[in-house]
C-alpha cells in the first residue's frame, strides 16, 4: 500500500523526549517548487523501548499461520483489512468524476523545460545487455510450495532478500523462501517454505500474531549475515500499561517501560514521573478523533504497532529475535535501510496528511536479542523519506551519520514538480540520546522533473486492449535508495519515475557523491526514455566494481506490462545507461485494476558482492492476476564477457 492512510492523535504511545534543534530552513527552497510549508520537525527526538521481545521458534516449527486461509481473496489494495478512520476514503475508493479527472490529468503532457530534455536518454545504449545467470517465478498466479498455492492481494509491494544460501520473498502479507545455488544447494529457485502469511514469524508473539495486514518488507543485513523482516501493525493495538504517559511536550525526557516481565534483558522498570494525563487530550490539533470502521474487530482508541525479526544466524528458516514498538502515528509503507549503527526505518502517516516518521533501531542489541529502544522523528510537510541502505562490506567513516533522502514536490497541494532533490542526516547516539539530531533538509539541485502520471493512486500507464491505466508512484523515491564506498568514493543513488517529452514516462536517476566534509552533491543524473514508452517504478543497486544496474517496469501500448533491466560501467560517460535493455519478464495480459506493485526491489548478492538480484511483476497469458519474476543479472566490462 502506497503512504498511508491517515493521521491519528498522538495516544499514550508518544514517549518522550529531548526538545532538540534541527535546522528544517532552505533558503534555497522556493515556495513554487514545494508548497507553502518548509518540512519541519514536529517534536523532539523520541526515544521507543520495546513493549515485547522474545526468541522465536525455528521459522519451519511455525505452523498456527503458515495454512493459507481459503477466504483470502484477491482485493486491491490492504484497505479492506485494516480499521479506517470514517473520514478517510480509502484510495481505492475513487468516484467516477475523480477517475475522469485522473484519466484526464494523465492523458495530458505537461510542459518539459529544456533542462530536463537535454538529460533524456532516447536511444537505448551500445553495450551488451547486462547477463541474466537466474530467473524464475516467484509469489503469484501460478505459484506452488509446500504449503500448496495462494491467492495474493493486489498491488504485490514487492520484496526480496538474498543471502549466502537462499532468498527470500515477501509479496504484500506472503513470504516465501527459495534456494539459491552454491554451497548448500545445487539449483536455484526451489521452494523451500511458503506460501505462508508474512506474519507466521510472529507467531505467538504480541500483536504481530494476530494482524496480518501489508507492506511487510525484508532485507539482508550482509554486514551481520541476518534476515531482517520489518511488518507494520494496521490497527490500533491495546496500550494498557505497556507505555508511559504521554509527553505533554514540555521538553522533558520520558523513555518507555518494559514490555513484559521476565522478557530478555528487560531489566528493572525505569522511573517516569508524573508529567500530564496518562491519554492524549482529544481535538488536540493532530487529527480526527472519529473511531475507525470495524469497532468490533479490536480498539478504537491507542496506538499502532510495528514488529520486527532479526535473525540469530544466517539460515533464515531458522529462529529469530522477535520485537514490537509502539508507534503514536499510523506507520505505513516502511522502509528499512542498513546503517552500521542502527536499522533506519521510514514510514508515512497517510495519503490525506504530509507527515512522516524517521526511526532507527538499535541494531548491535537487536543482533544479540537484548532488550532494545529505537530513536526518531517526526517531520511535517515533507514528501516520502527514505533511508540511504548500505551495498558491500565497505563501510562509512566511523561515526557517518546516515543519510535520508526525499523527491520534491507536494501533490496534496497540486505542487507535481521540482528541482531538487532533498536530504537530511541522522546522527544517532545510543549512550546519550540528547546527542541525537537530524539535520537538514539540504536541497541538491537538479535538473527540473514532473511525477509521471501527477503522482500515486493515479491513471498513468495505458495498456493494450483496456482502459485501465496503471498507477506510477511518480511522487516519491523507490527502494531502495543504495550507498556503496568503493575506496575513498561515497555513492549514492536514488531513482523516481517521471514524465518525458516524448510523452512516455521515465526513470530518472541520480548518482550522488559524499565529501570529505559529509556533504551529499549532484555527481551525474540522467532521464532513461528510449523509444517513448513507459519506464516506471524503478529499483536500483551498485556492484563491488561500482557499476550501476537498474531494474523497472515496462509497458506502455502496444506492450504488456513486464519487467526489464539496464545499467552502466562504473566509468562509463556520465548520465547514460550504456547497457542494452534486458528483458526479465515480457508481459503477456493486461491488468484489471489501476494499483501497479507499489513498489520493486533489488539486492546484491553477498557471496560475490557483483550479482544484482531483482523482482517485479508481470502477467501471464489468460491472467486475471499477476505473477512476480525474480532475476539475477551480471554487469561485466566487454572484454570480460
Amino acid at each position: 500500500m502506497s503512504g498511508g492512510k491517515f493521521l491519528s492523535l498522538c495516544v499514550g504511545g508518544l514517549l518522550l523526549a529531548t526538545l532538540i534543534c534541527a535546522s528544517c530552513s532552505d533558503s534555497a527552497r522556493t515556495a513554487a517548487n514545494r508548497g507553502s510549508n518548509t518540512p519541519a520537525l514536529h517534536a523532539g527526538v523520541q526515544i521507543n523501548r520495546a513493549v515485547a521481545h522474545d526468541v522465536s521458534p525455528r521459522l519451519l516449527s511455525l505452523t498456527a499461520n503458515a495454512t493459507i486461509a481459503t477466504n483470502d481473496v484477491d482485493r486491491d489494495d490492504d484497505e479492506d483489512e485494516i480499521d479506517l478512520p470514517k473520514h478517510v476514503v480509502a484510495p481505492r475508493a475513487v468516484n467516477a468524476e475523480q477517475e475522469q479527472a485522473s484519466r484526464a490529468a494523465a492523458e495530458t503532457q505537461p510542459a518539459i523545460p529544456a533542462a530536463a530534455v537535454a538529460i533524456e536518454q532516447t536511444a537505448q545504449g551500445n553495450r551488451p545487455p547486462a547477463s541474466i545467470v537466474a530467473s524464475f517465478d516467484g509469489l503469484g498466479v501460478g505459484f506452488e510450495g509446500p504449503q500448496g498455492t495462494a491467492v495474493v492481494r493486489n498491488p504485490s509491494d514487492n520484496s526480496l532478500a538474498v543471502g549466502p544460501d537462499h532468498i527470500v520473498q515477501i509479496v504484500n502479507s506472503k513470504m516465501a523462501v527459495f534456494t539459491k545455488k552454491g554451497a548448500k544447494f545445487d539449483t536455484t529457485g526451489k521452494v523451500l517454505y511458503g506460501p505462508v502469511n508474512t506474519n507466521n514469524i510472529f507467531t505467538g508473539f504480541g500483536d504481530g500474531g494476530q494482524n496480518n495486514n501489508g507492506d511487510a518488507v525484508v532485507r539482508y543485513d550482509q554486514l551481520a549475515d541476518r534476515w531482517l523482516i520489518v511488518m507494520p501493525i494496521f490497527r490500533r493495538v491495546p496500550l494498557g500499561d505497556r507505555q508511559a504517559p504521554a509527553n505533554p511536550g514540555d521538553g522533558g525526557v520520558q523513555i518507555s517501560r518494559p514490555g513484559m516481565s521476565g522478557q530478555p534483558g528487560g531489566g528493572a522498570p525505569l522511573e517516569v514521573p508524573a508529567r500530564g494525563p496518562a491519554t492524549a487530550p482529544r481535538g488536540a490539533g493532530r487529527g480526527p478523533t472519529t473511531a475507525p470502521r470495524g469497532q468490533g474487530r479490536g480498539p478504537t482508541t491507542g496506538p499502532y504497532a510495528i514488529c520486527y525479526a532479526v535473525s540469530t544466524s544466517p539460515d533464515p528458516l531458522g529462529s529469530y529475535y522477535r520485537y514490537e514498538f509502539l508507534r503514536p502515528l499510523f506507520p505505513d509503507y516502511p522502509r528499512p535501510a542498513v546503517w552500521p549503527d542502527g536499522y533506519y526505518v521510514t514510514t508515512s502517516t497517510g495519503d490525506t496528511v504530509i507527515q512522516k516518521h524517521v526511526f532507527v533501531l538499535d541494531r548491535a542489541k537487536m543482533l544479540k536479542g537484548e532488550d532494545a529502544t529505537e530513536q526518531g522523528f517526526i517531520i511535517d510537510d515533507v514528501s516520502f523519506l527514505i533511508a540511504a541502505d548500505l551495498d558491500g562490506k565497505q563501510l562509512p567513516p566511523a561515526g557517518a551519520p546516515a543519510i535520508i533522502l526525499a523527491a520534491g514536490g507536494t501533490q496534496l497541494r497540486g505542487v507535481l514538480e521540482d528541482d531538487g532533490i532533498y536530504c537530511w542526516t541522522f546522527h544517532v547516539d545510543w549512550n546519550d540520546p540528547g546527542k541525537s539530531k537530524l539535520t537538514g533538509p539540504t536541497k541538491i539541485a537538479v535538473a527540473p522533473y514532473h511525477y509521471l502520471g501527477g503522482g500515486q493512486l493515479s491513471n498513468a500507464v495505458p495498456q493494450p486492449n483496456s482502459r485501465t491505466r496503471l498507477d506510477s508512484q511518480g511522487d516519491k523515491l523507490m527502494a531502495r535508495v543504495v550507498y556503496r564506498r568503493i575506496g575513498d568514493r561515497e555513492s549514492i543513488v536514488a531513482v523516481h519515475s517521471i514524465s518525458t517529452s516524448a510523452g512516455g514516462g521515465g526513470v530518472r536517476w541520480y548518482e550522488l557523491r559524499v565529501d570529505a566534509a559529509r556533504n551529499v552533491k549532484l555527481q551525474q543524473q540522467g532521464t532513461y526514455a528510449p523509444g517513448g514508452f513507459y519506464r516506471w517504478m524503478a529499483s536500483p543497486a551498485i556492484d563491488a566494481d561500482g557499476n550501476l544496474g537498474i531494474g523497472y517496469s515496462f509497458g506502455g501500448t502496444p506492450n504488456y506490462p513486464g519487467q526489464r533491466f539496464a545499467g552502466r560501467l562504473a566509468n562509463d560517460p556520465p548520465g547514460q545507461l550504456t547497457l542494452h535493455e534486458t528483458v526479465l519478464a515480457e508481459g503477456e495480459a493486461s491488468q484489471n485494476g489501476l494499483r501497479w506493485e507499489d513498489y520493486a526491489q533489488t539486492a546484491v548478492d553477498p557471496s560475490d558482492d557483483r550479482t544484482i538480484w531483482y523482482v517485479g511483476d508481470y502477467l501471464k497469458k489468460g491472467a486475471t492476476g499477476y505473477s512476480s519474476r525474480i532475476g539475477a543479472f551480471r554487469i561485466t566490462a566487454d572484454e570480460k564477457r
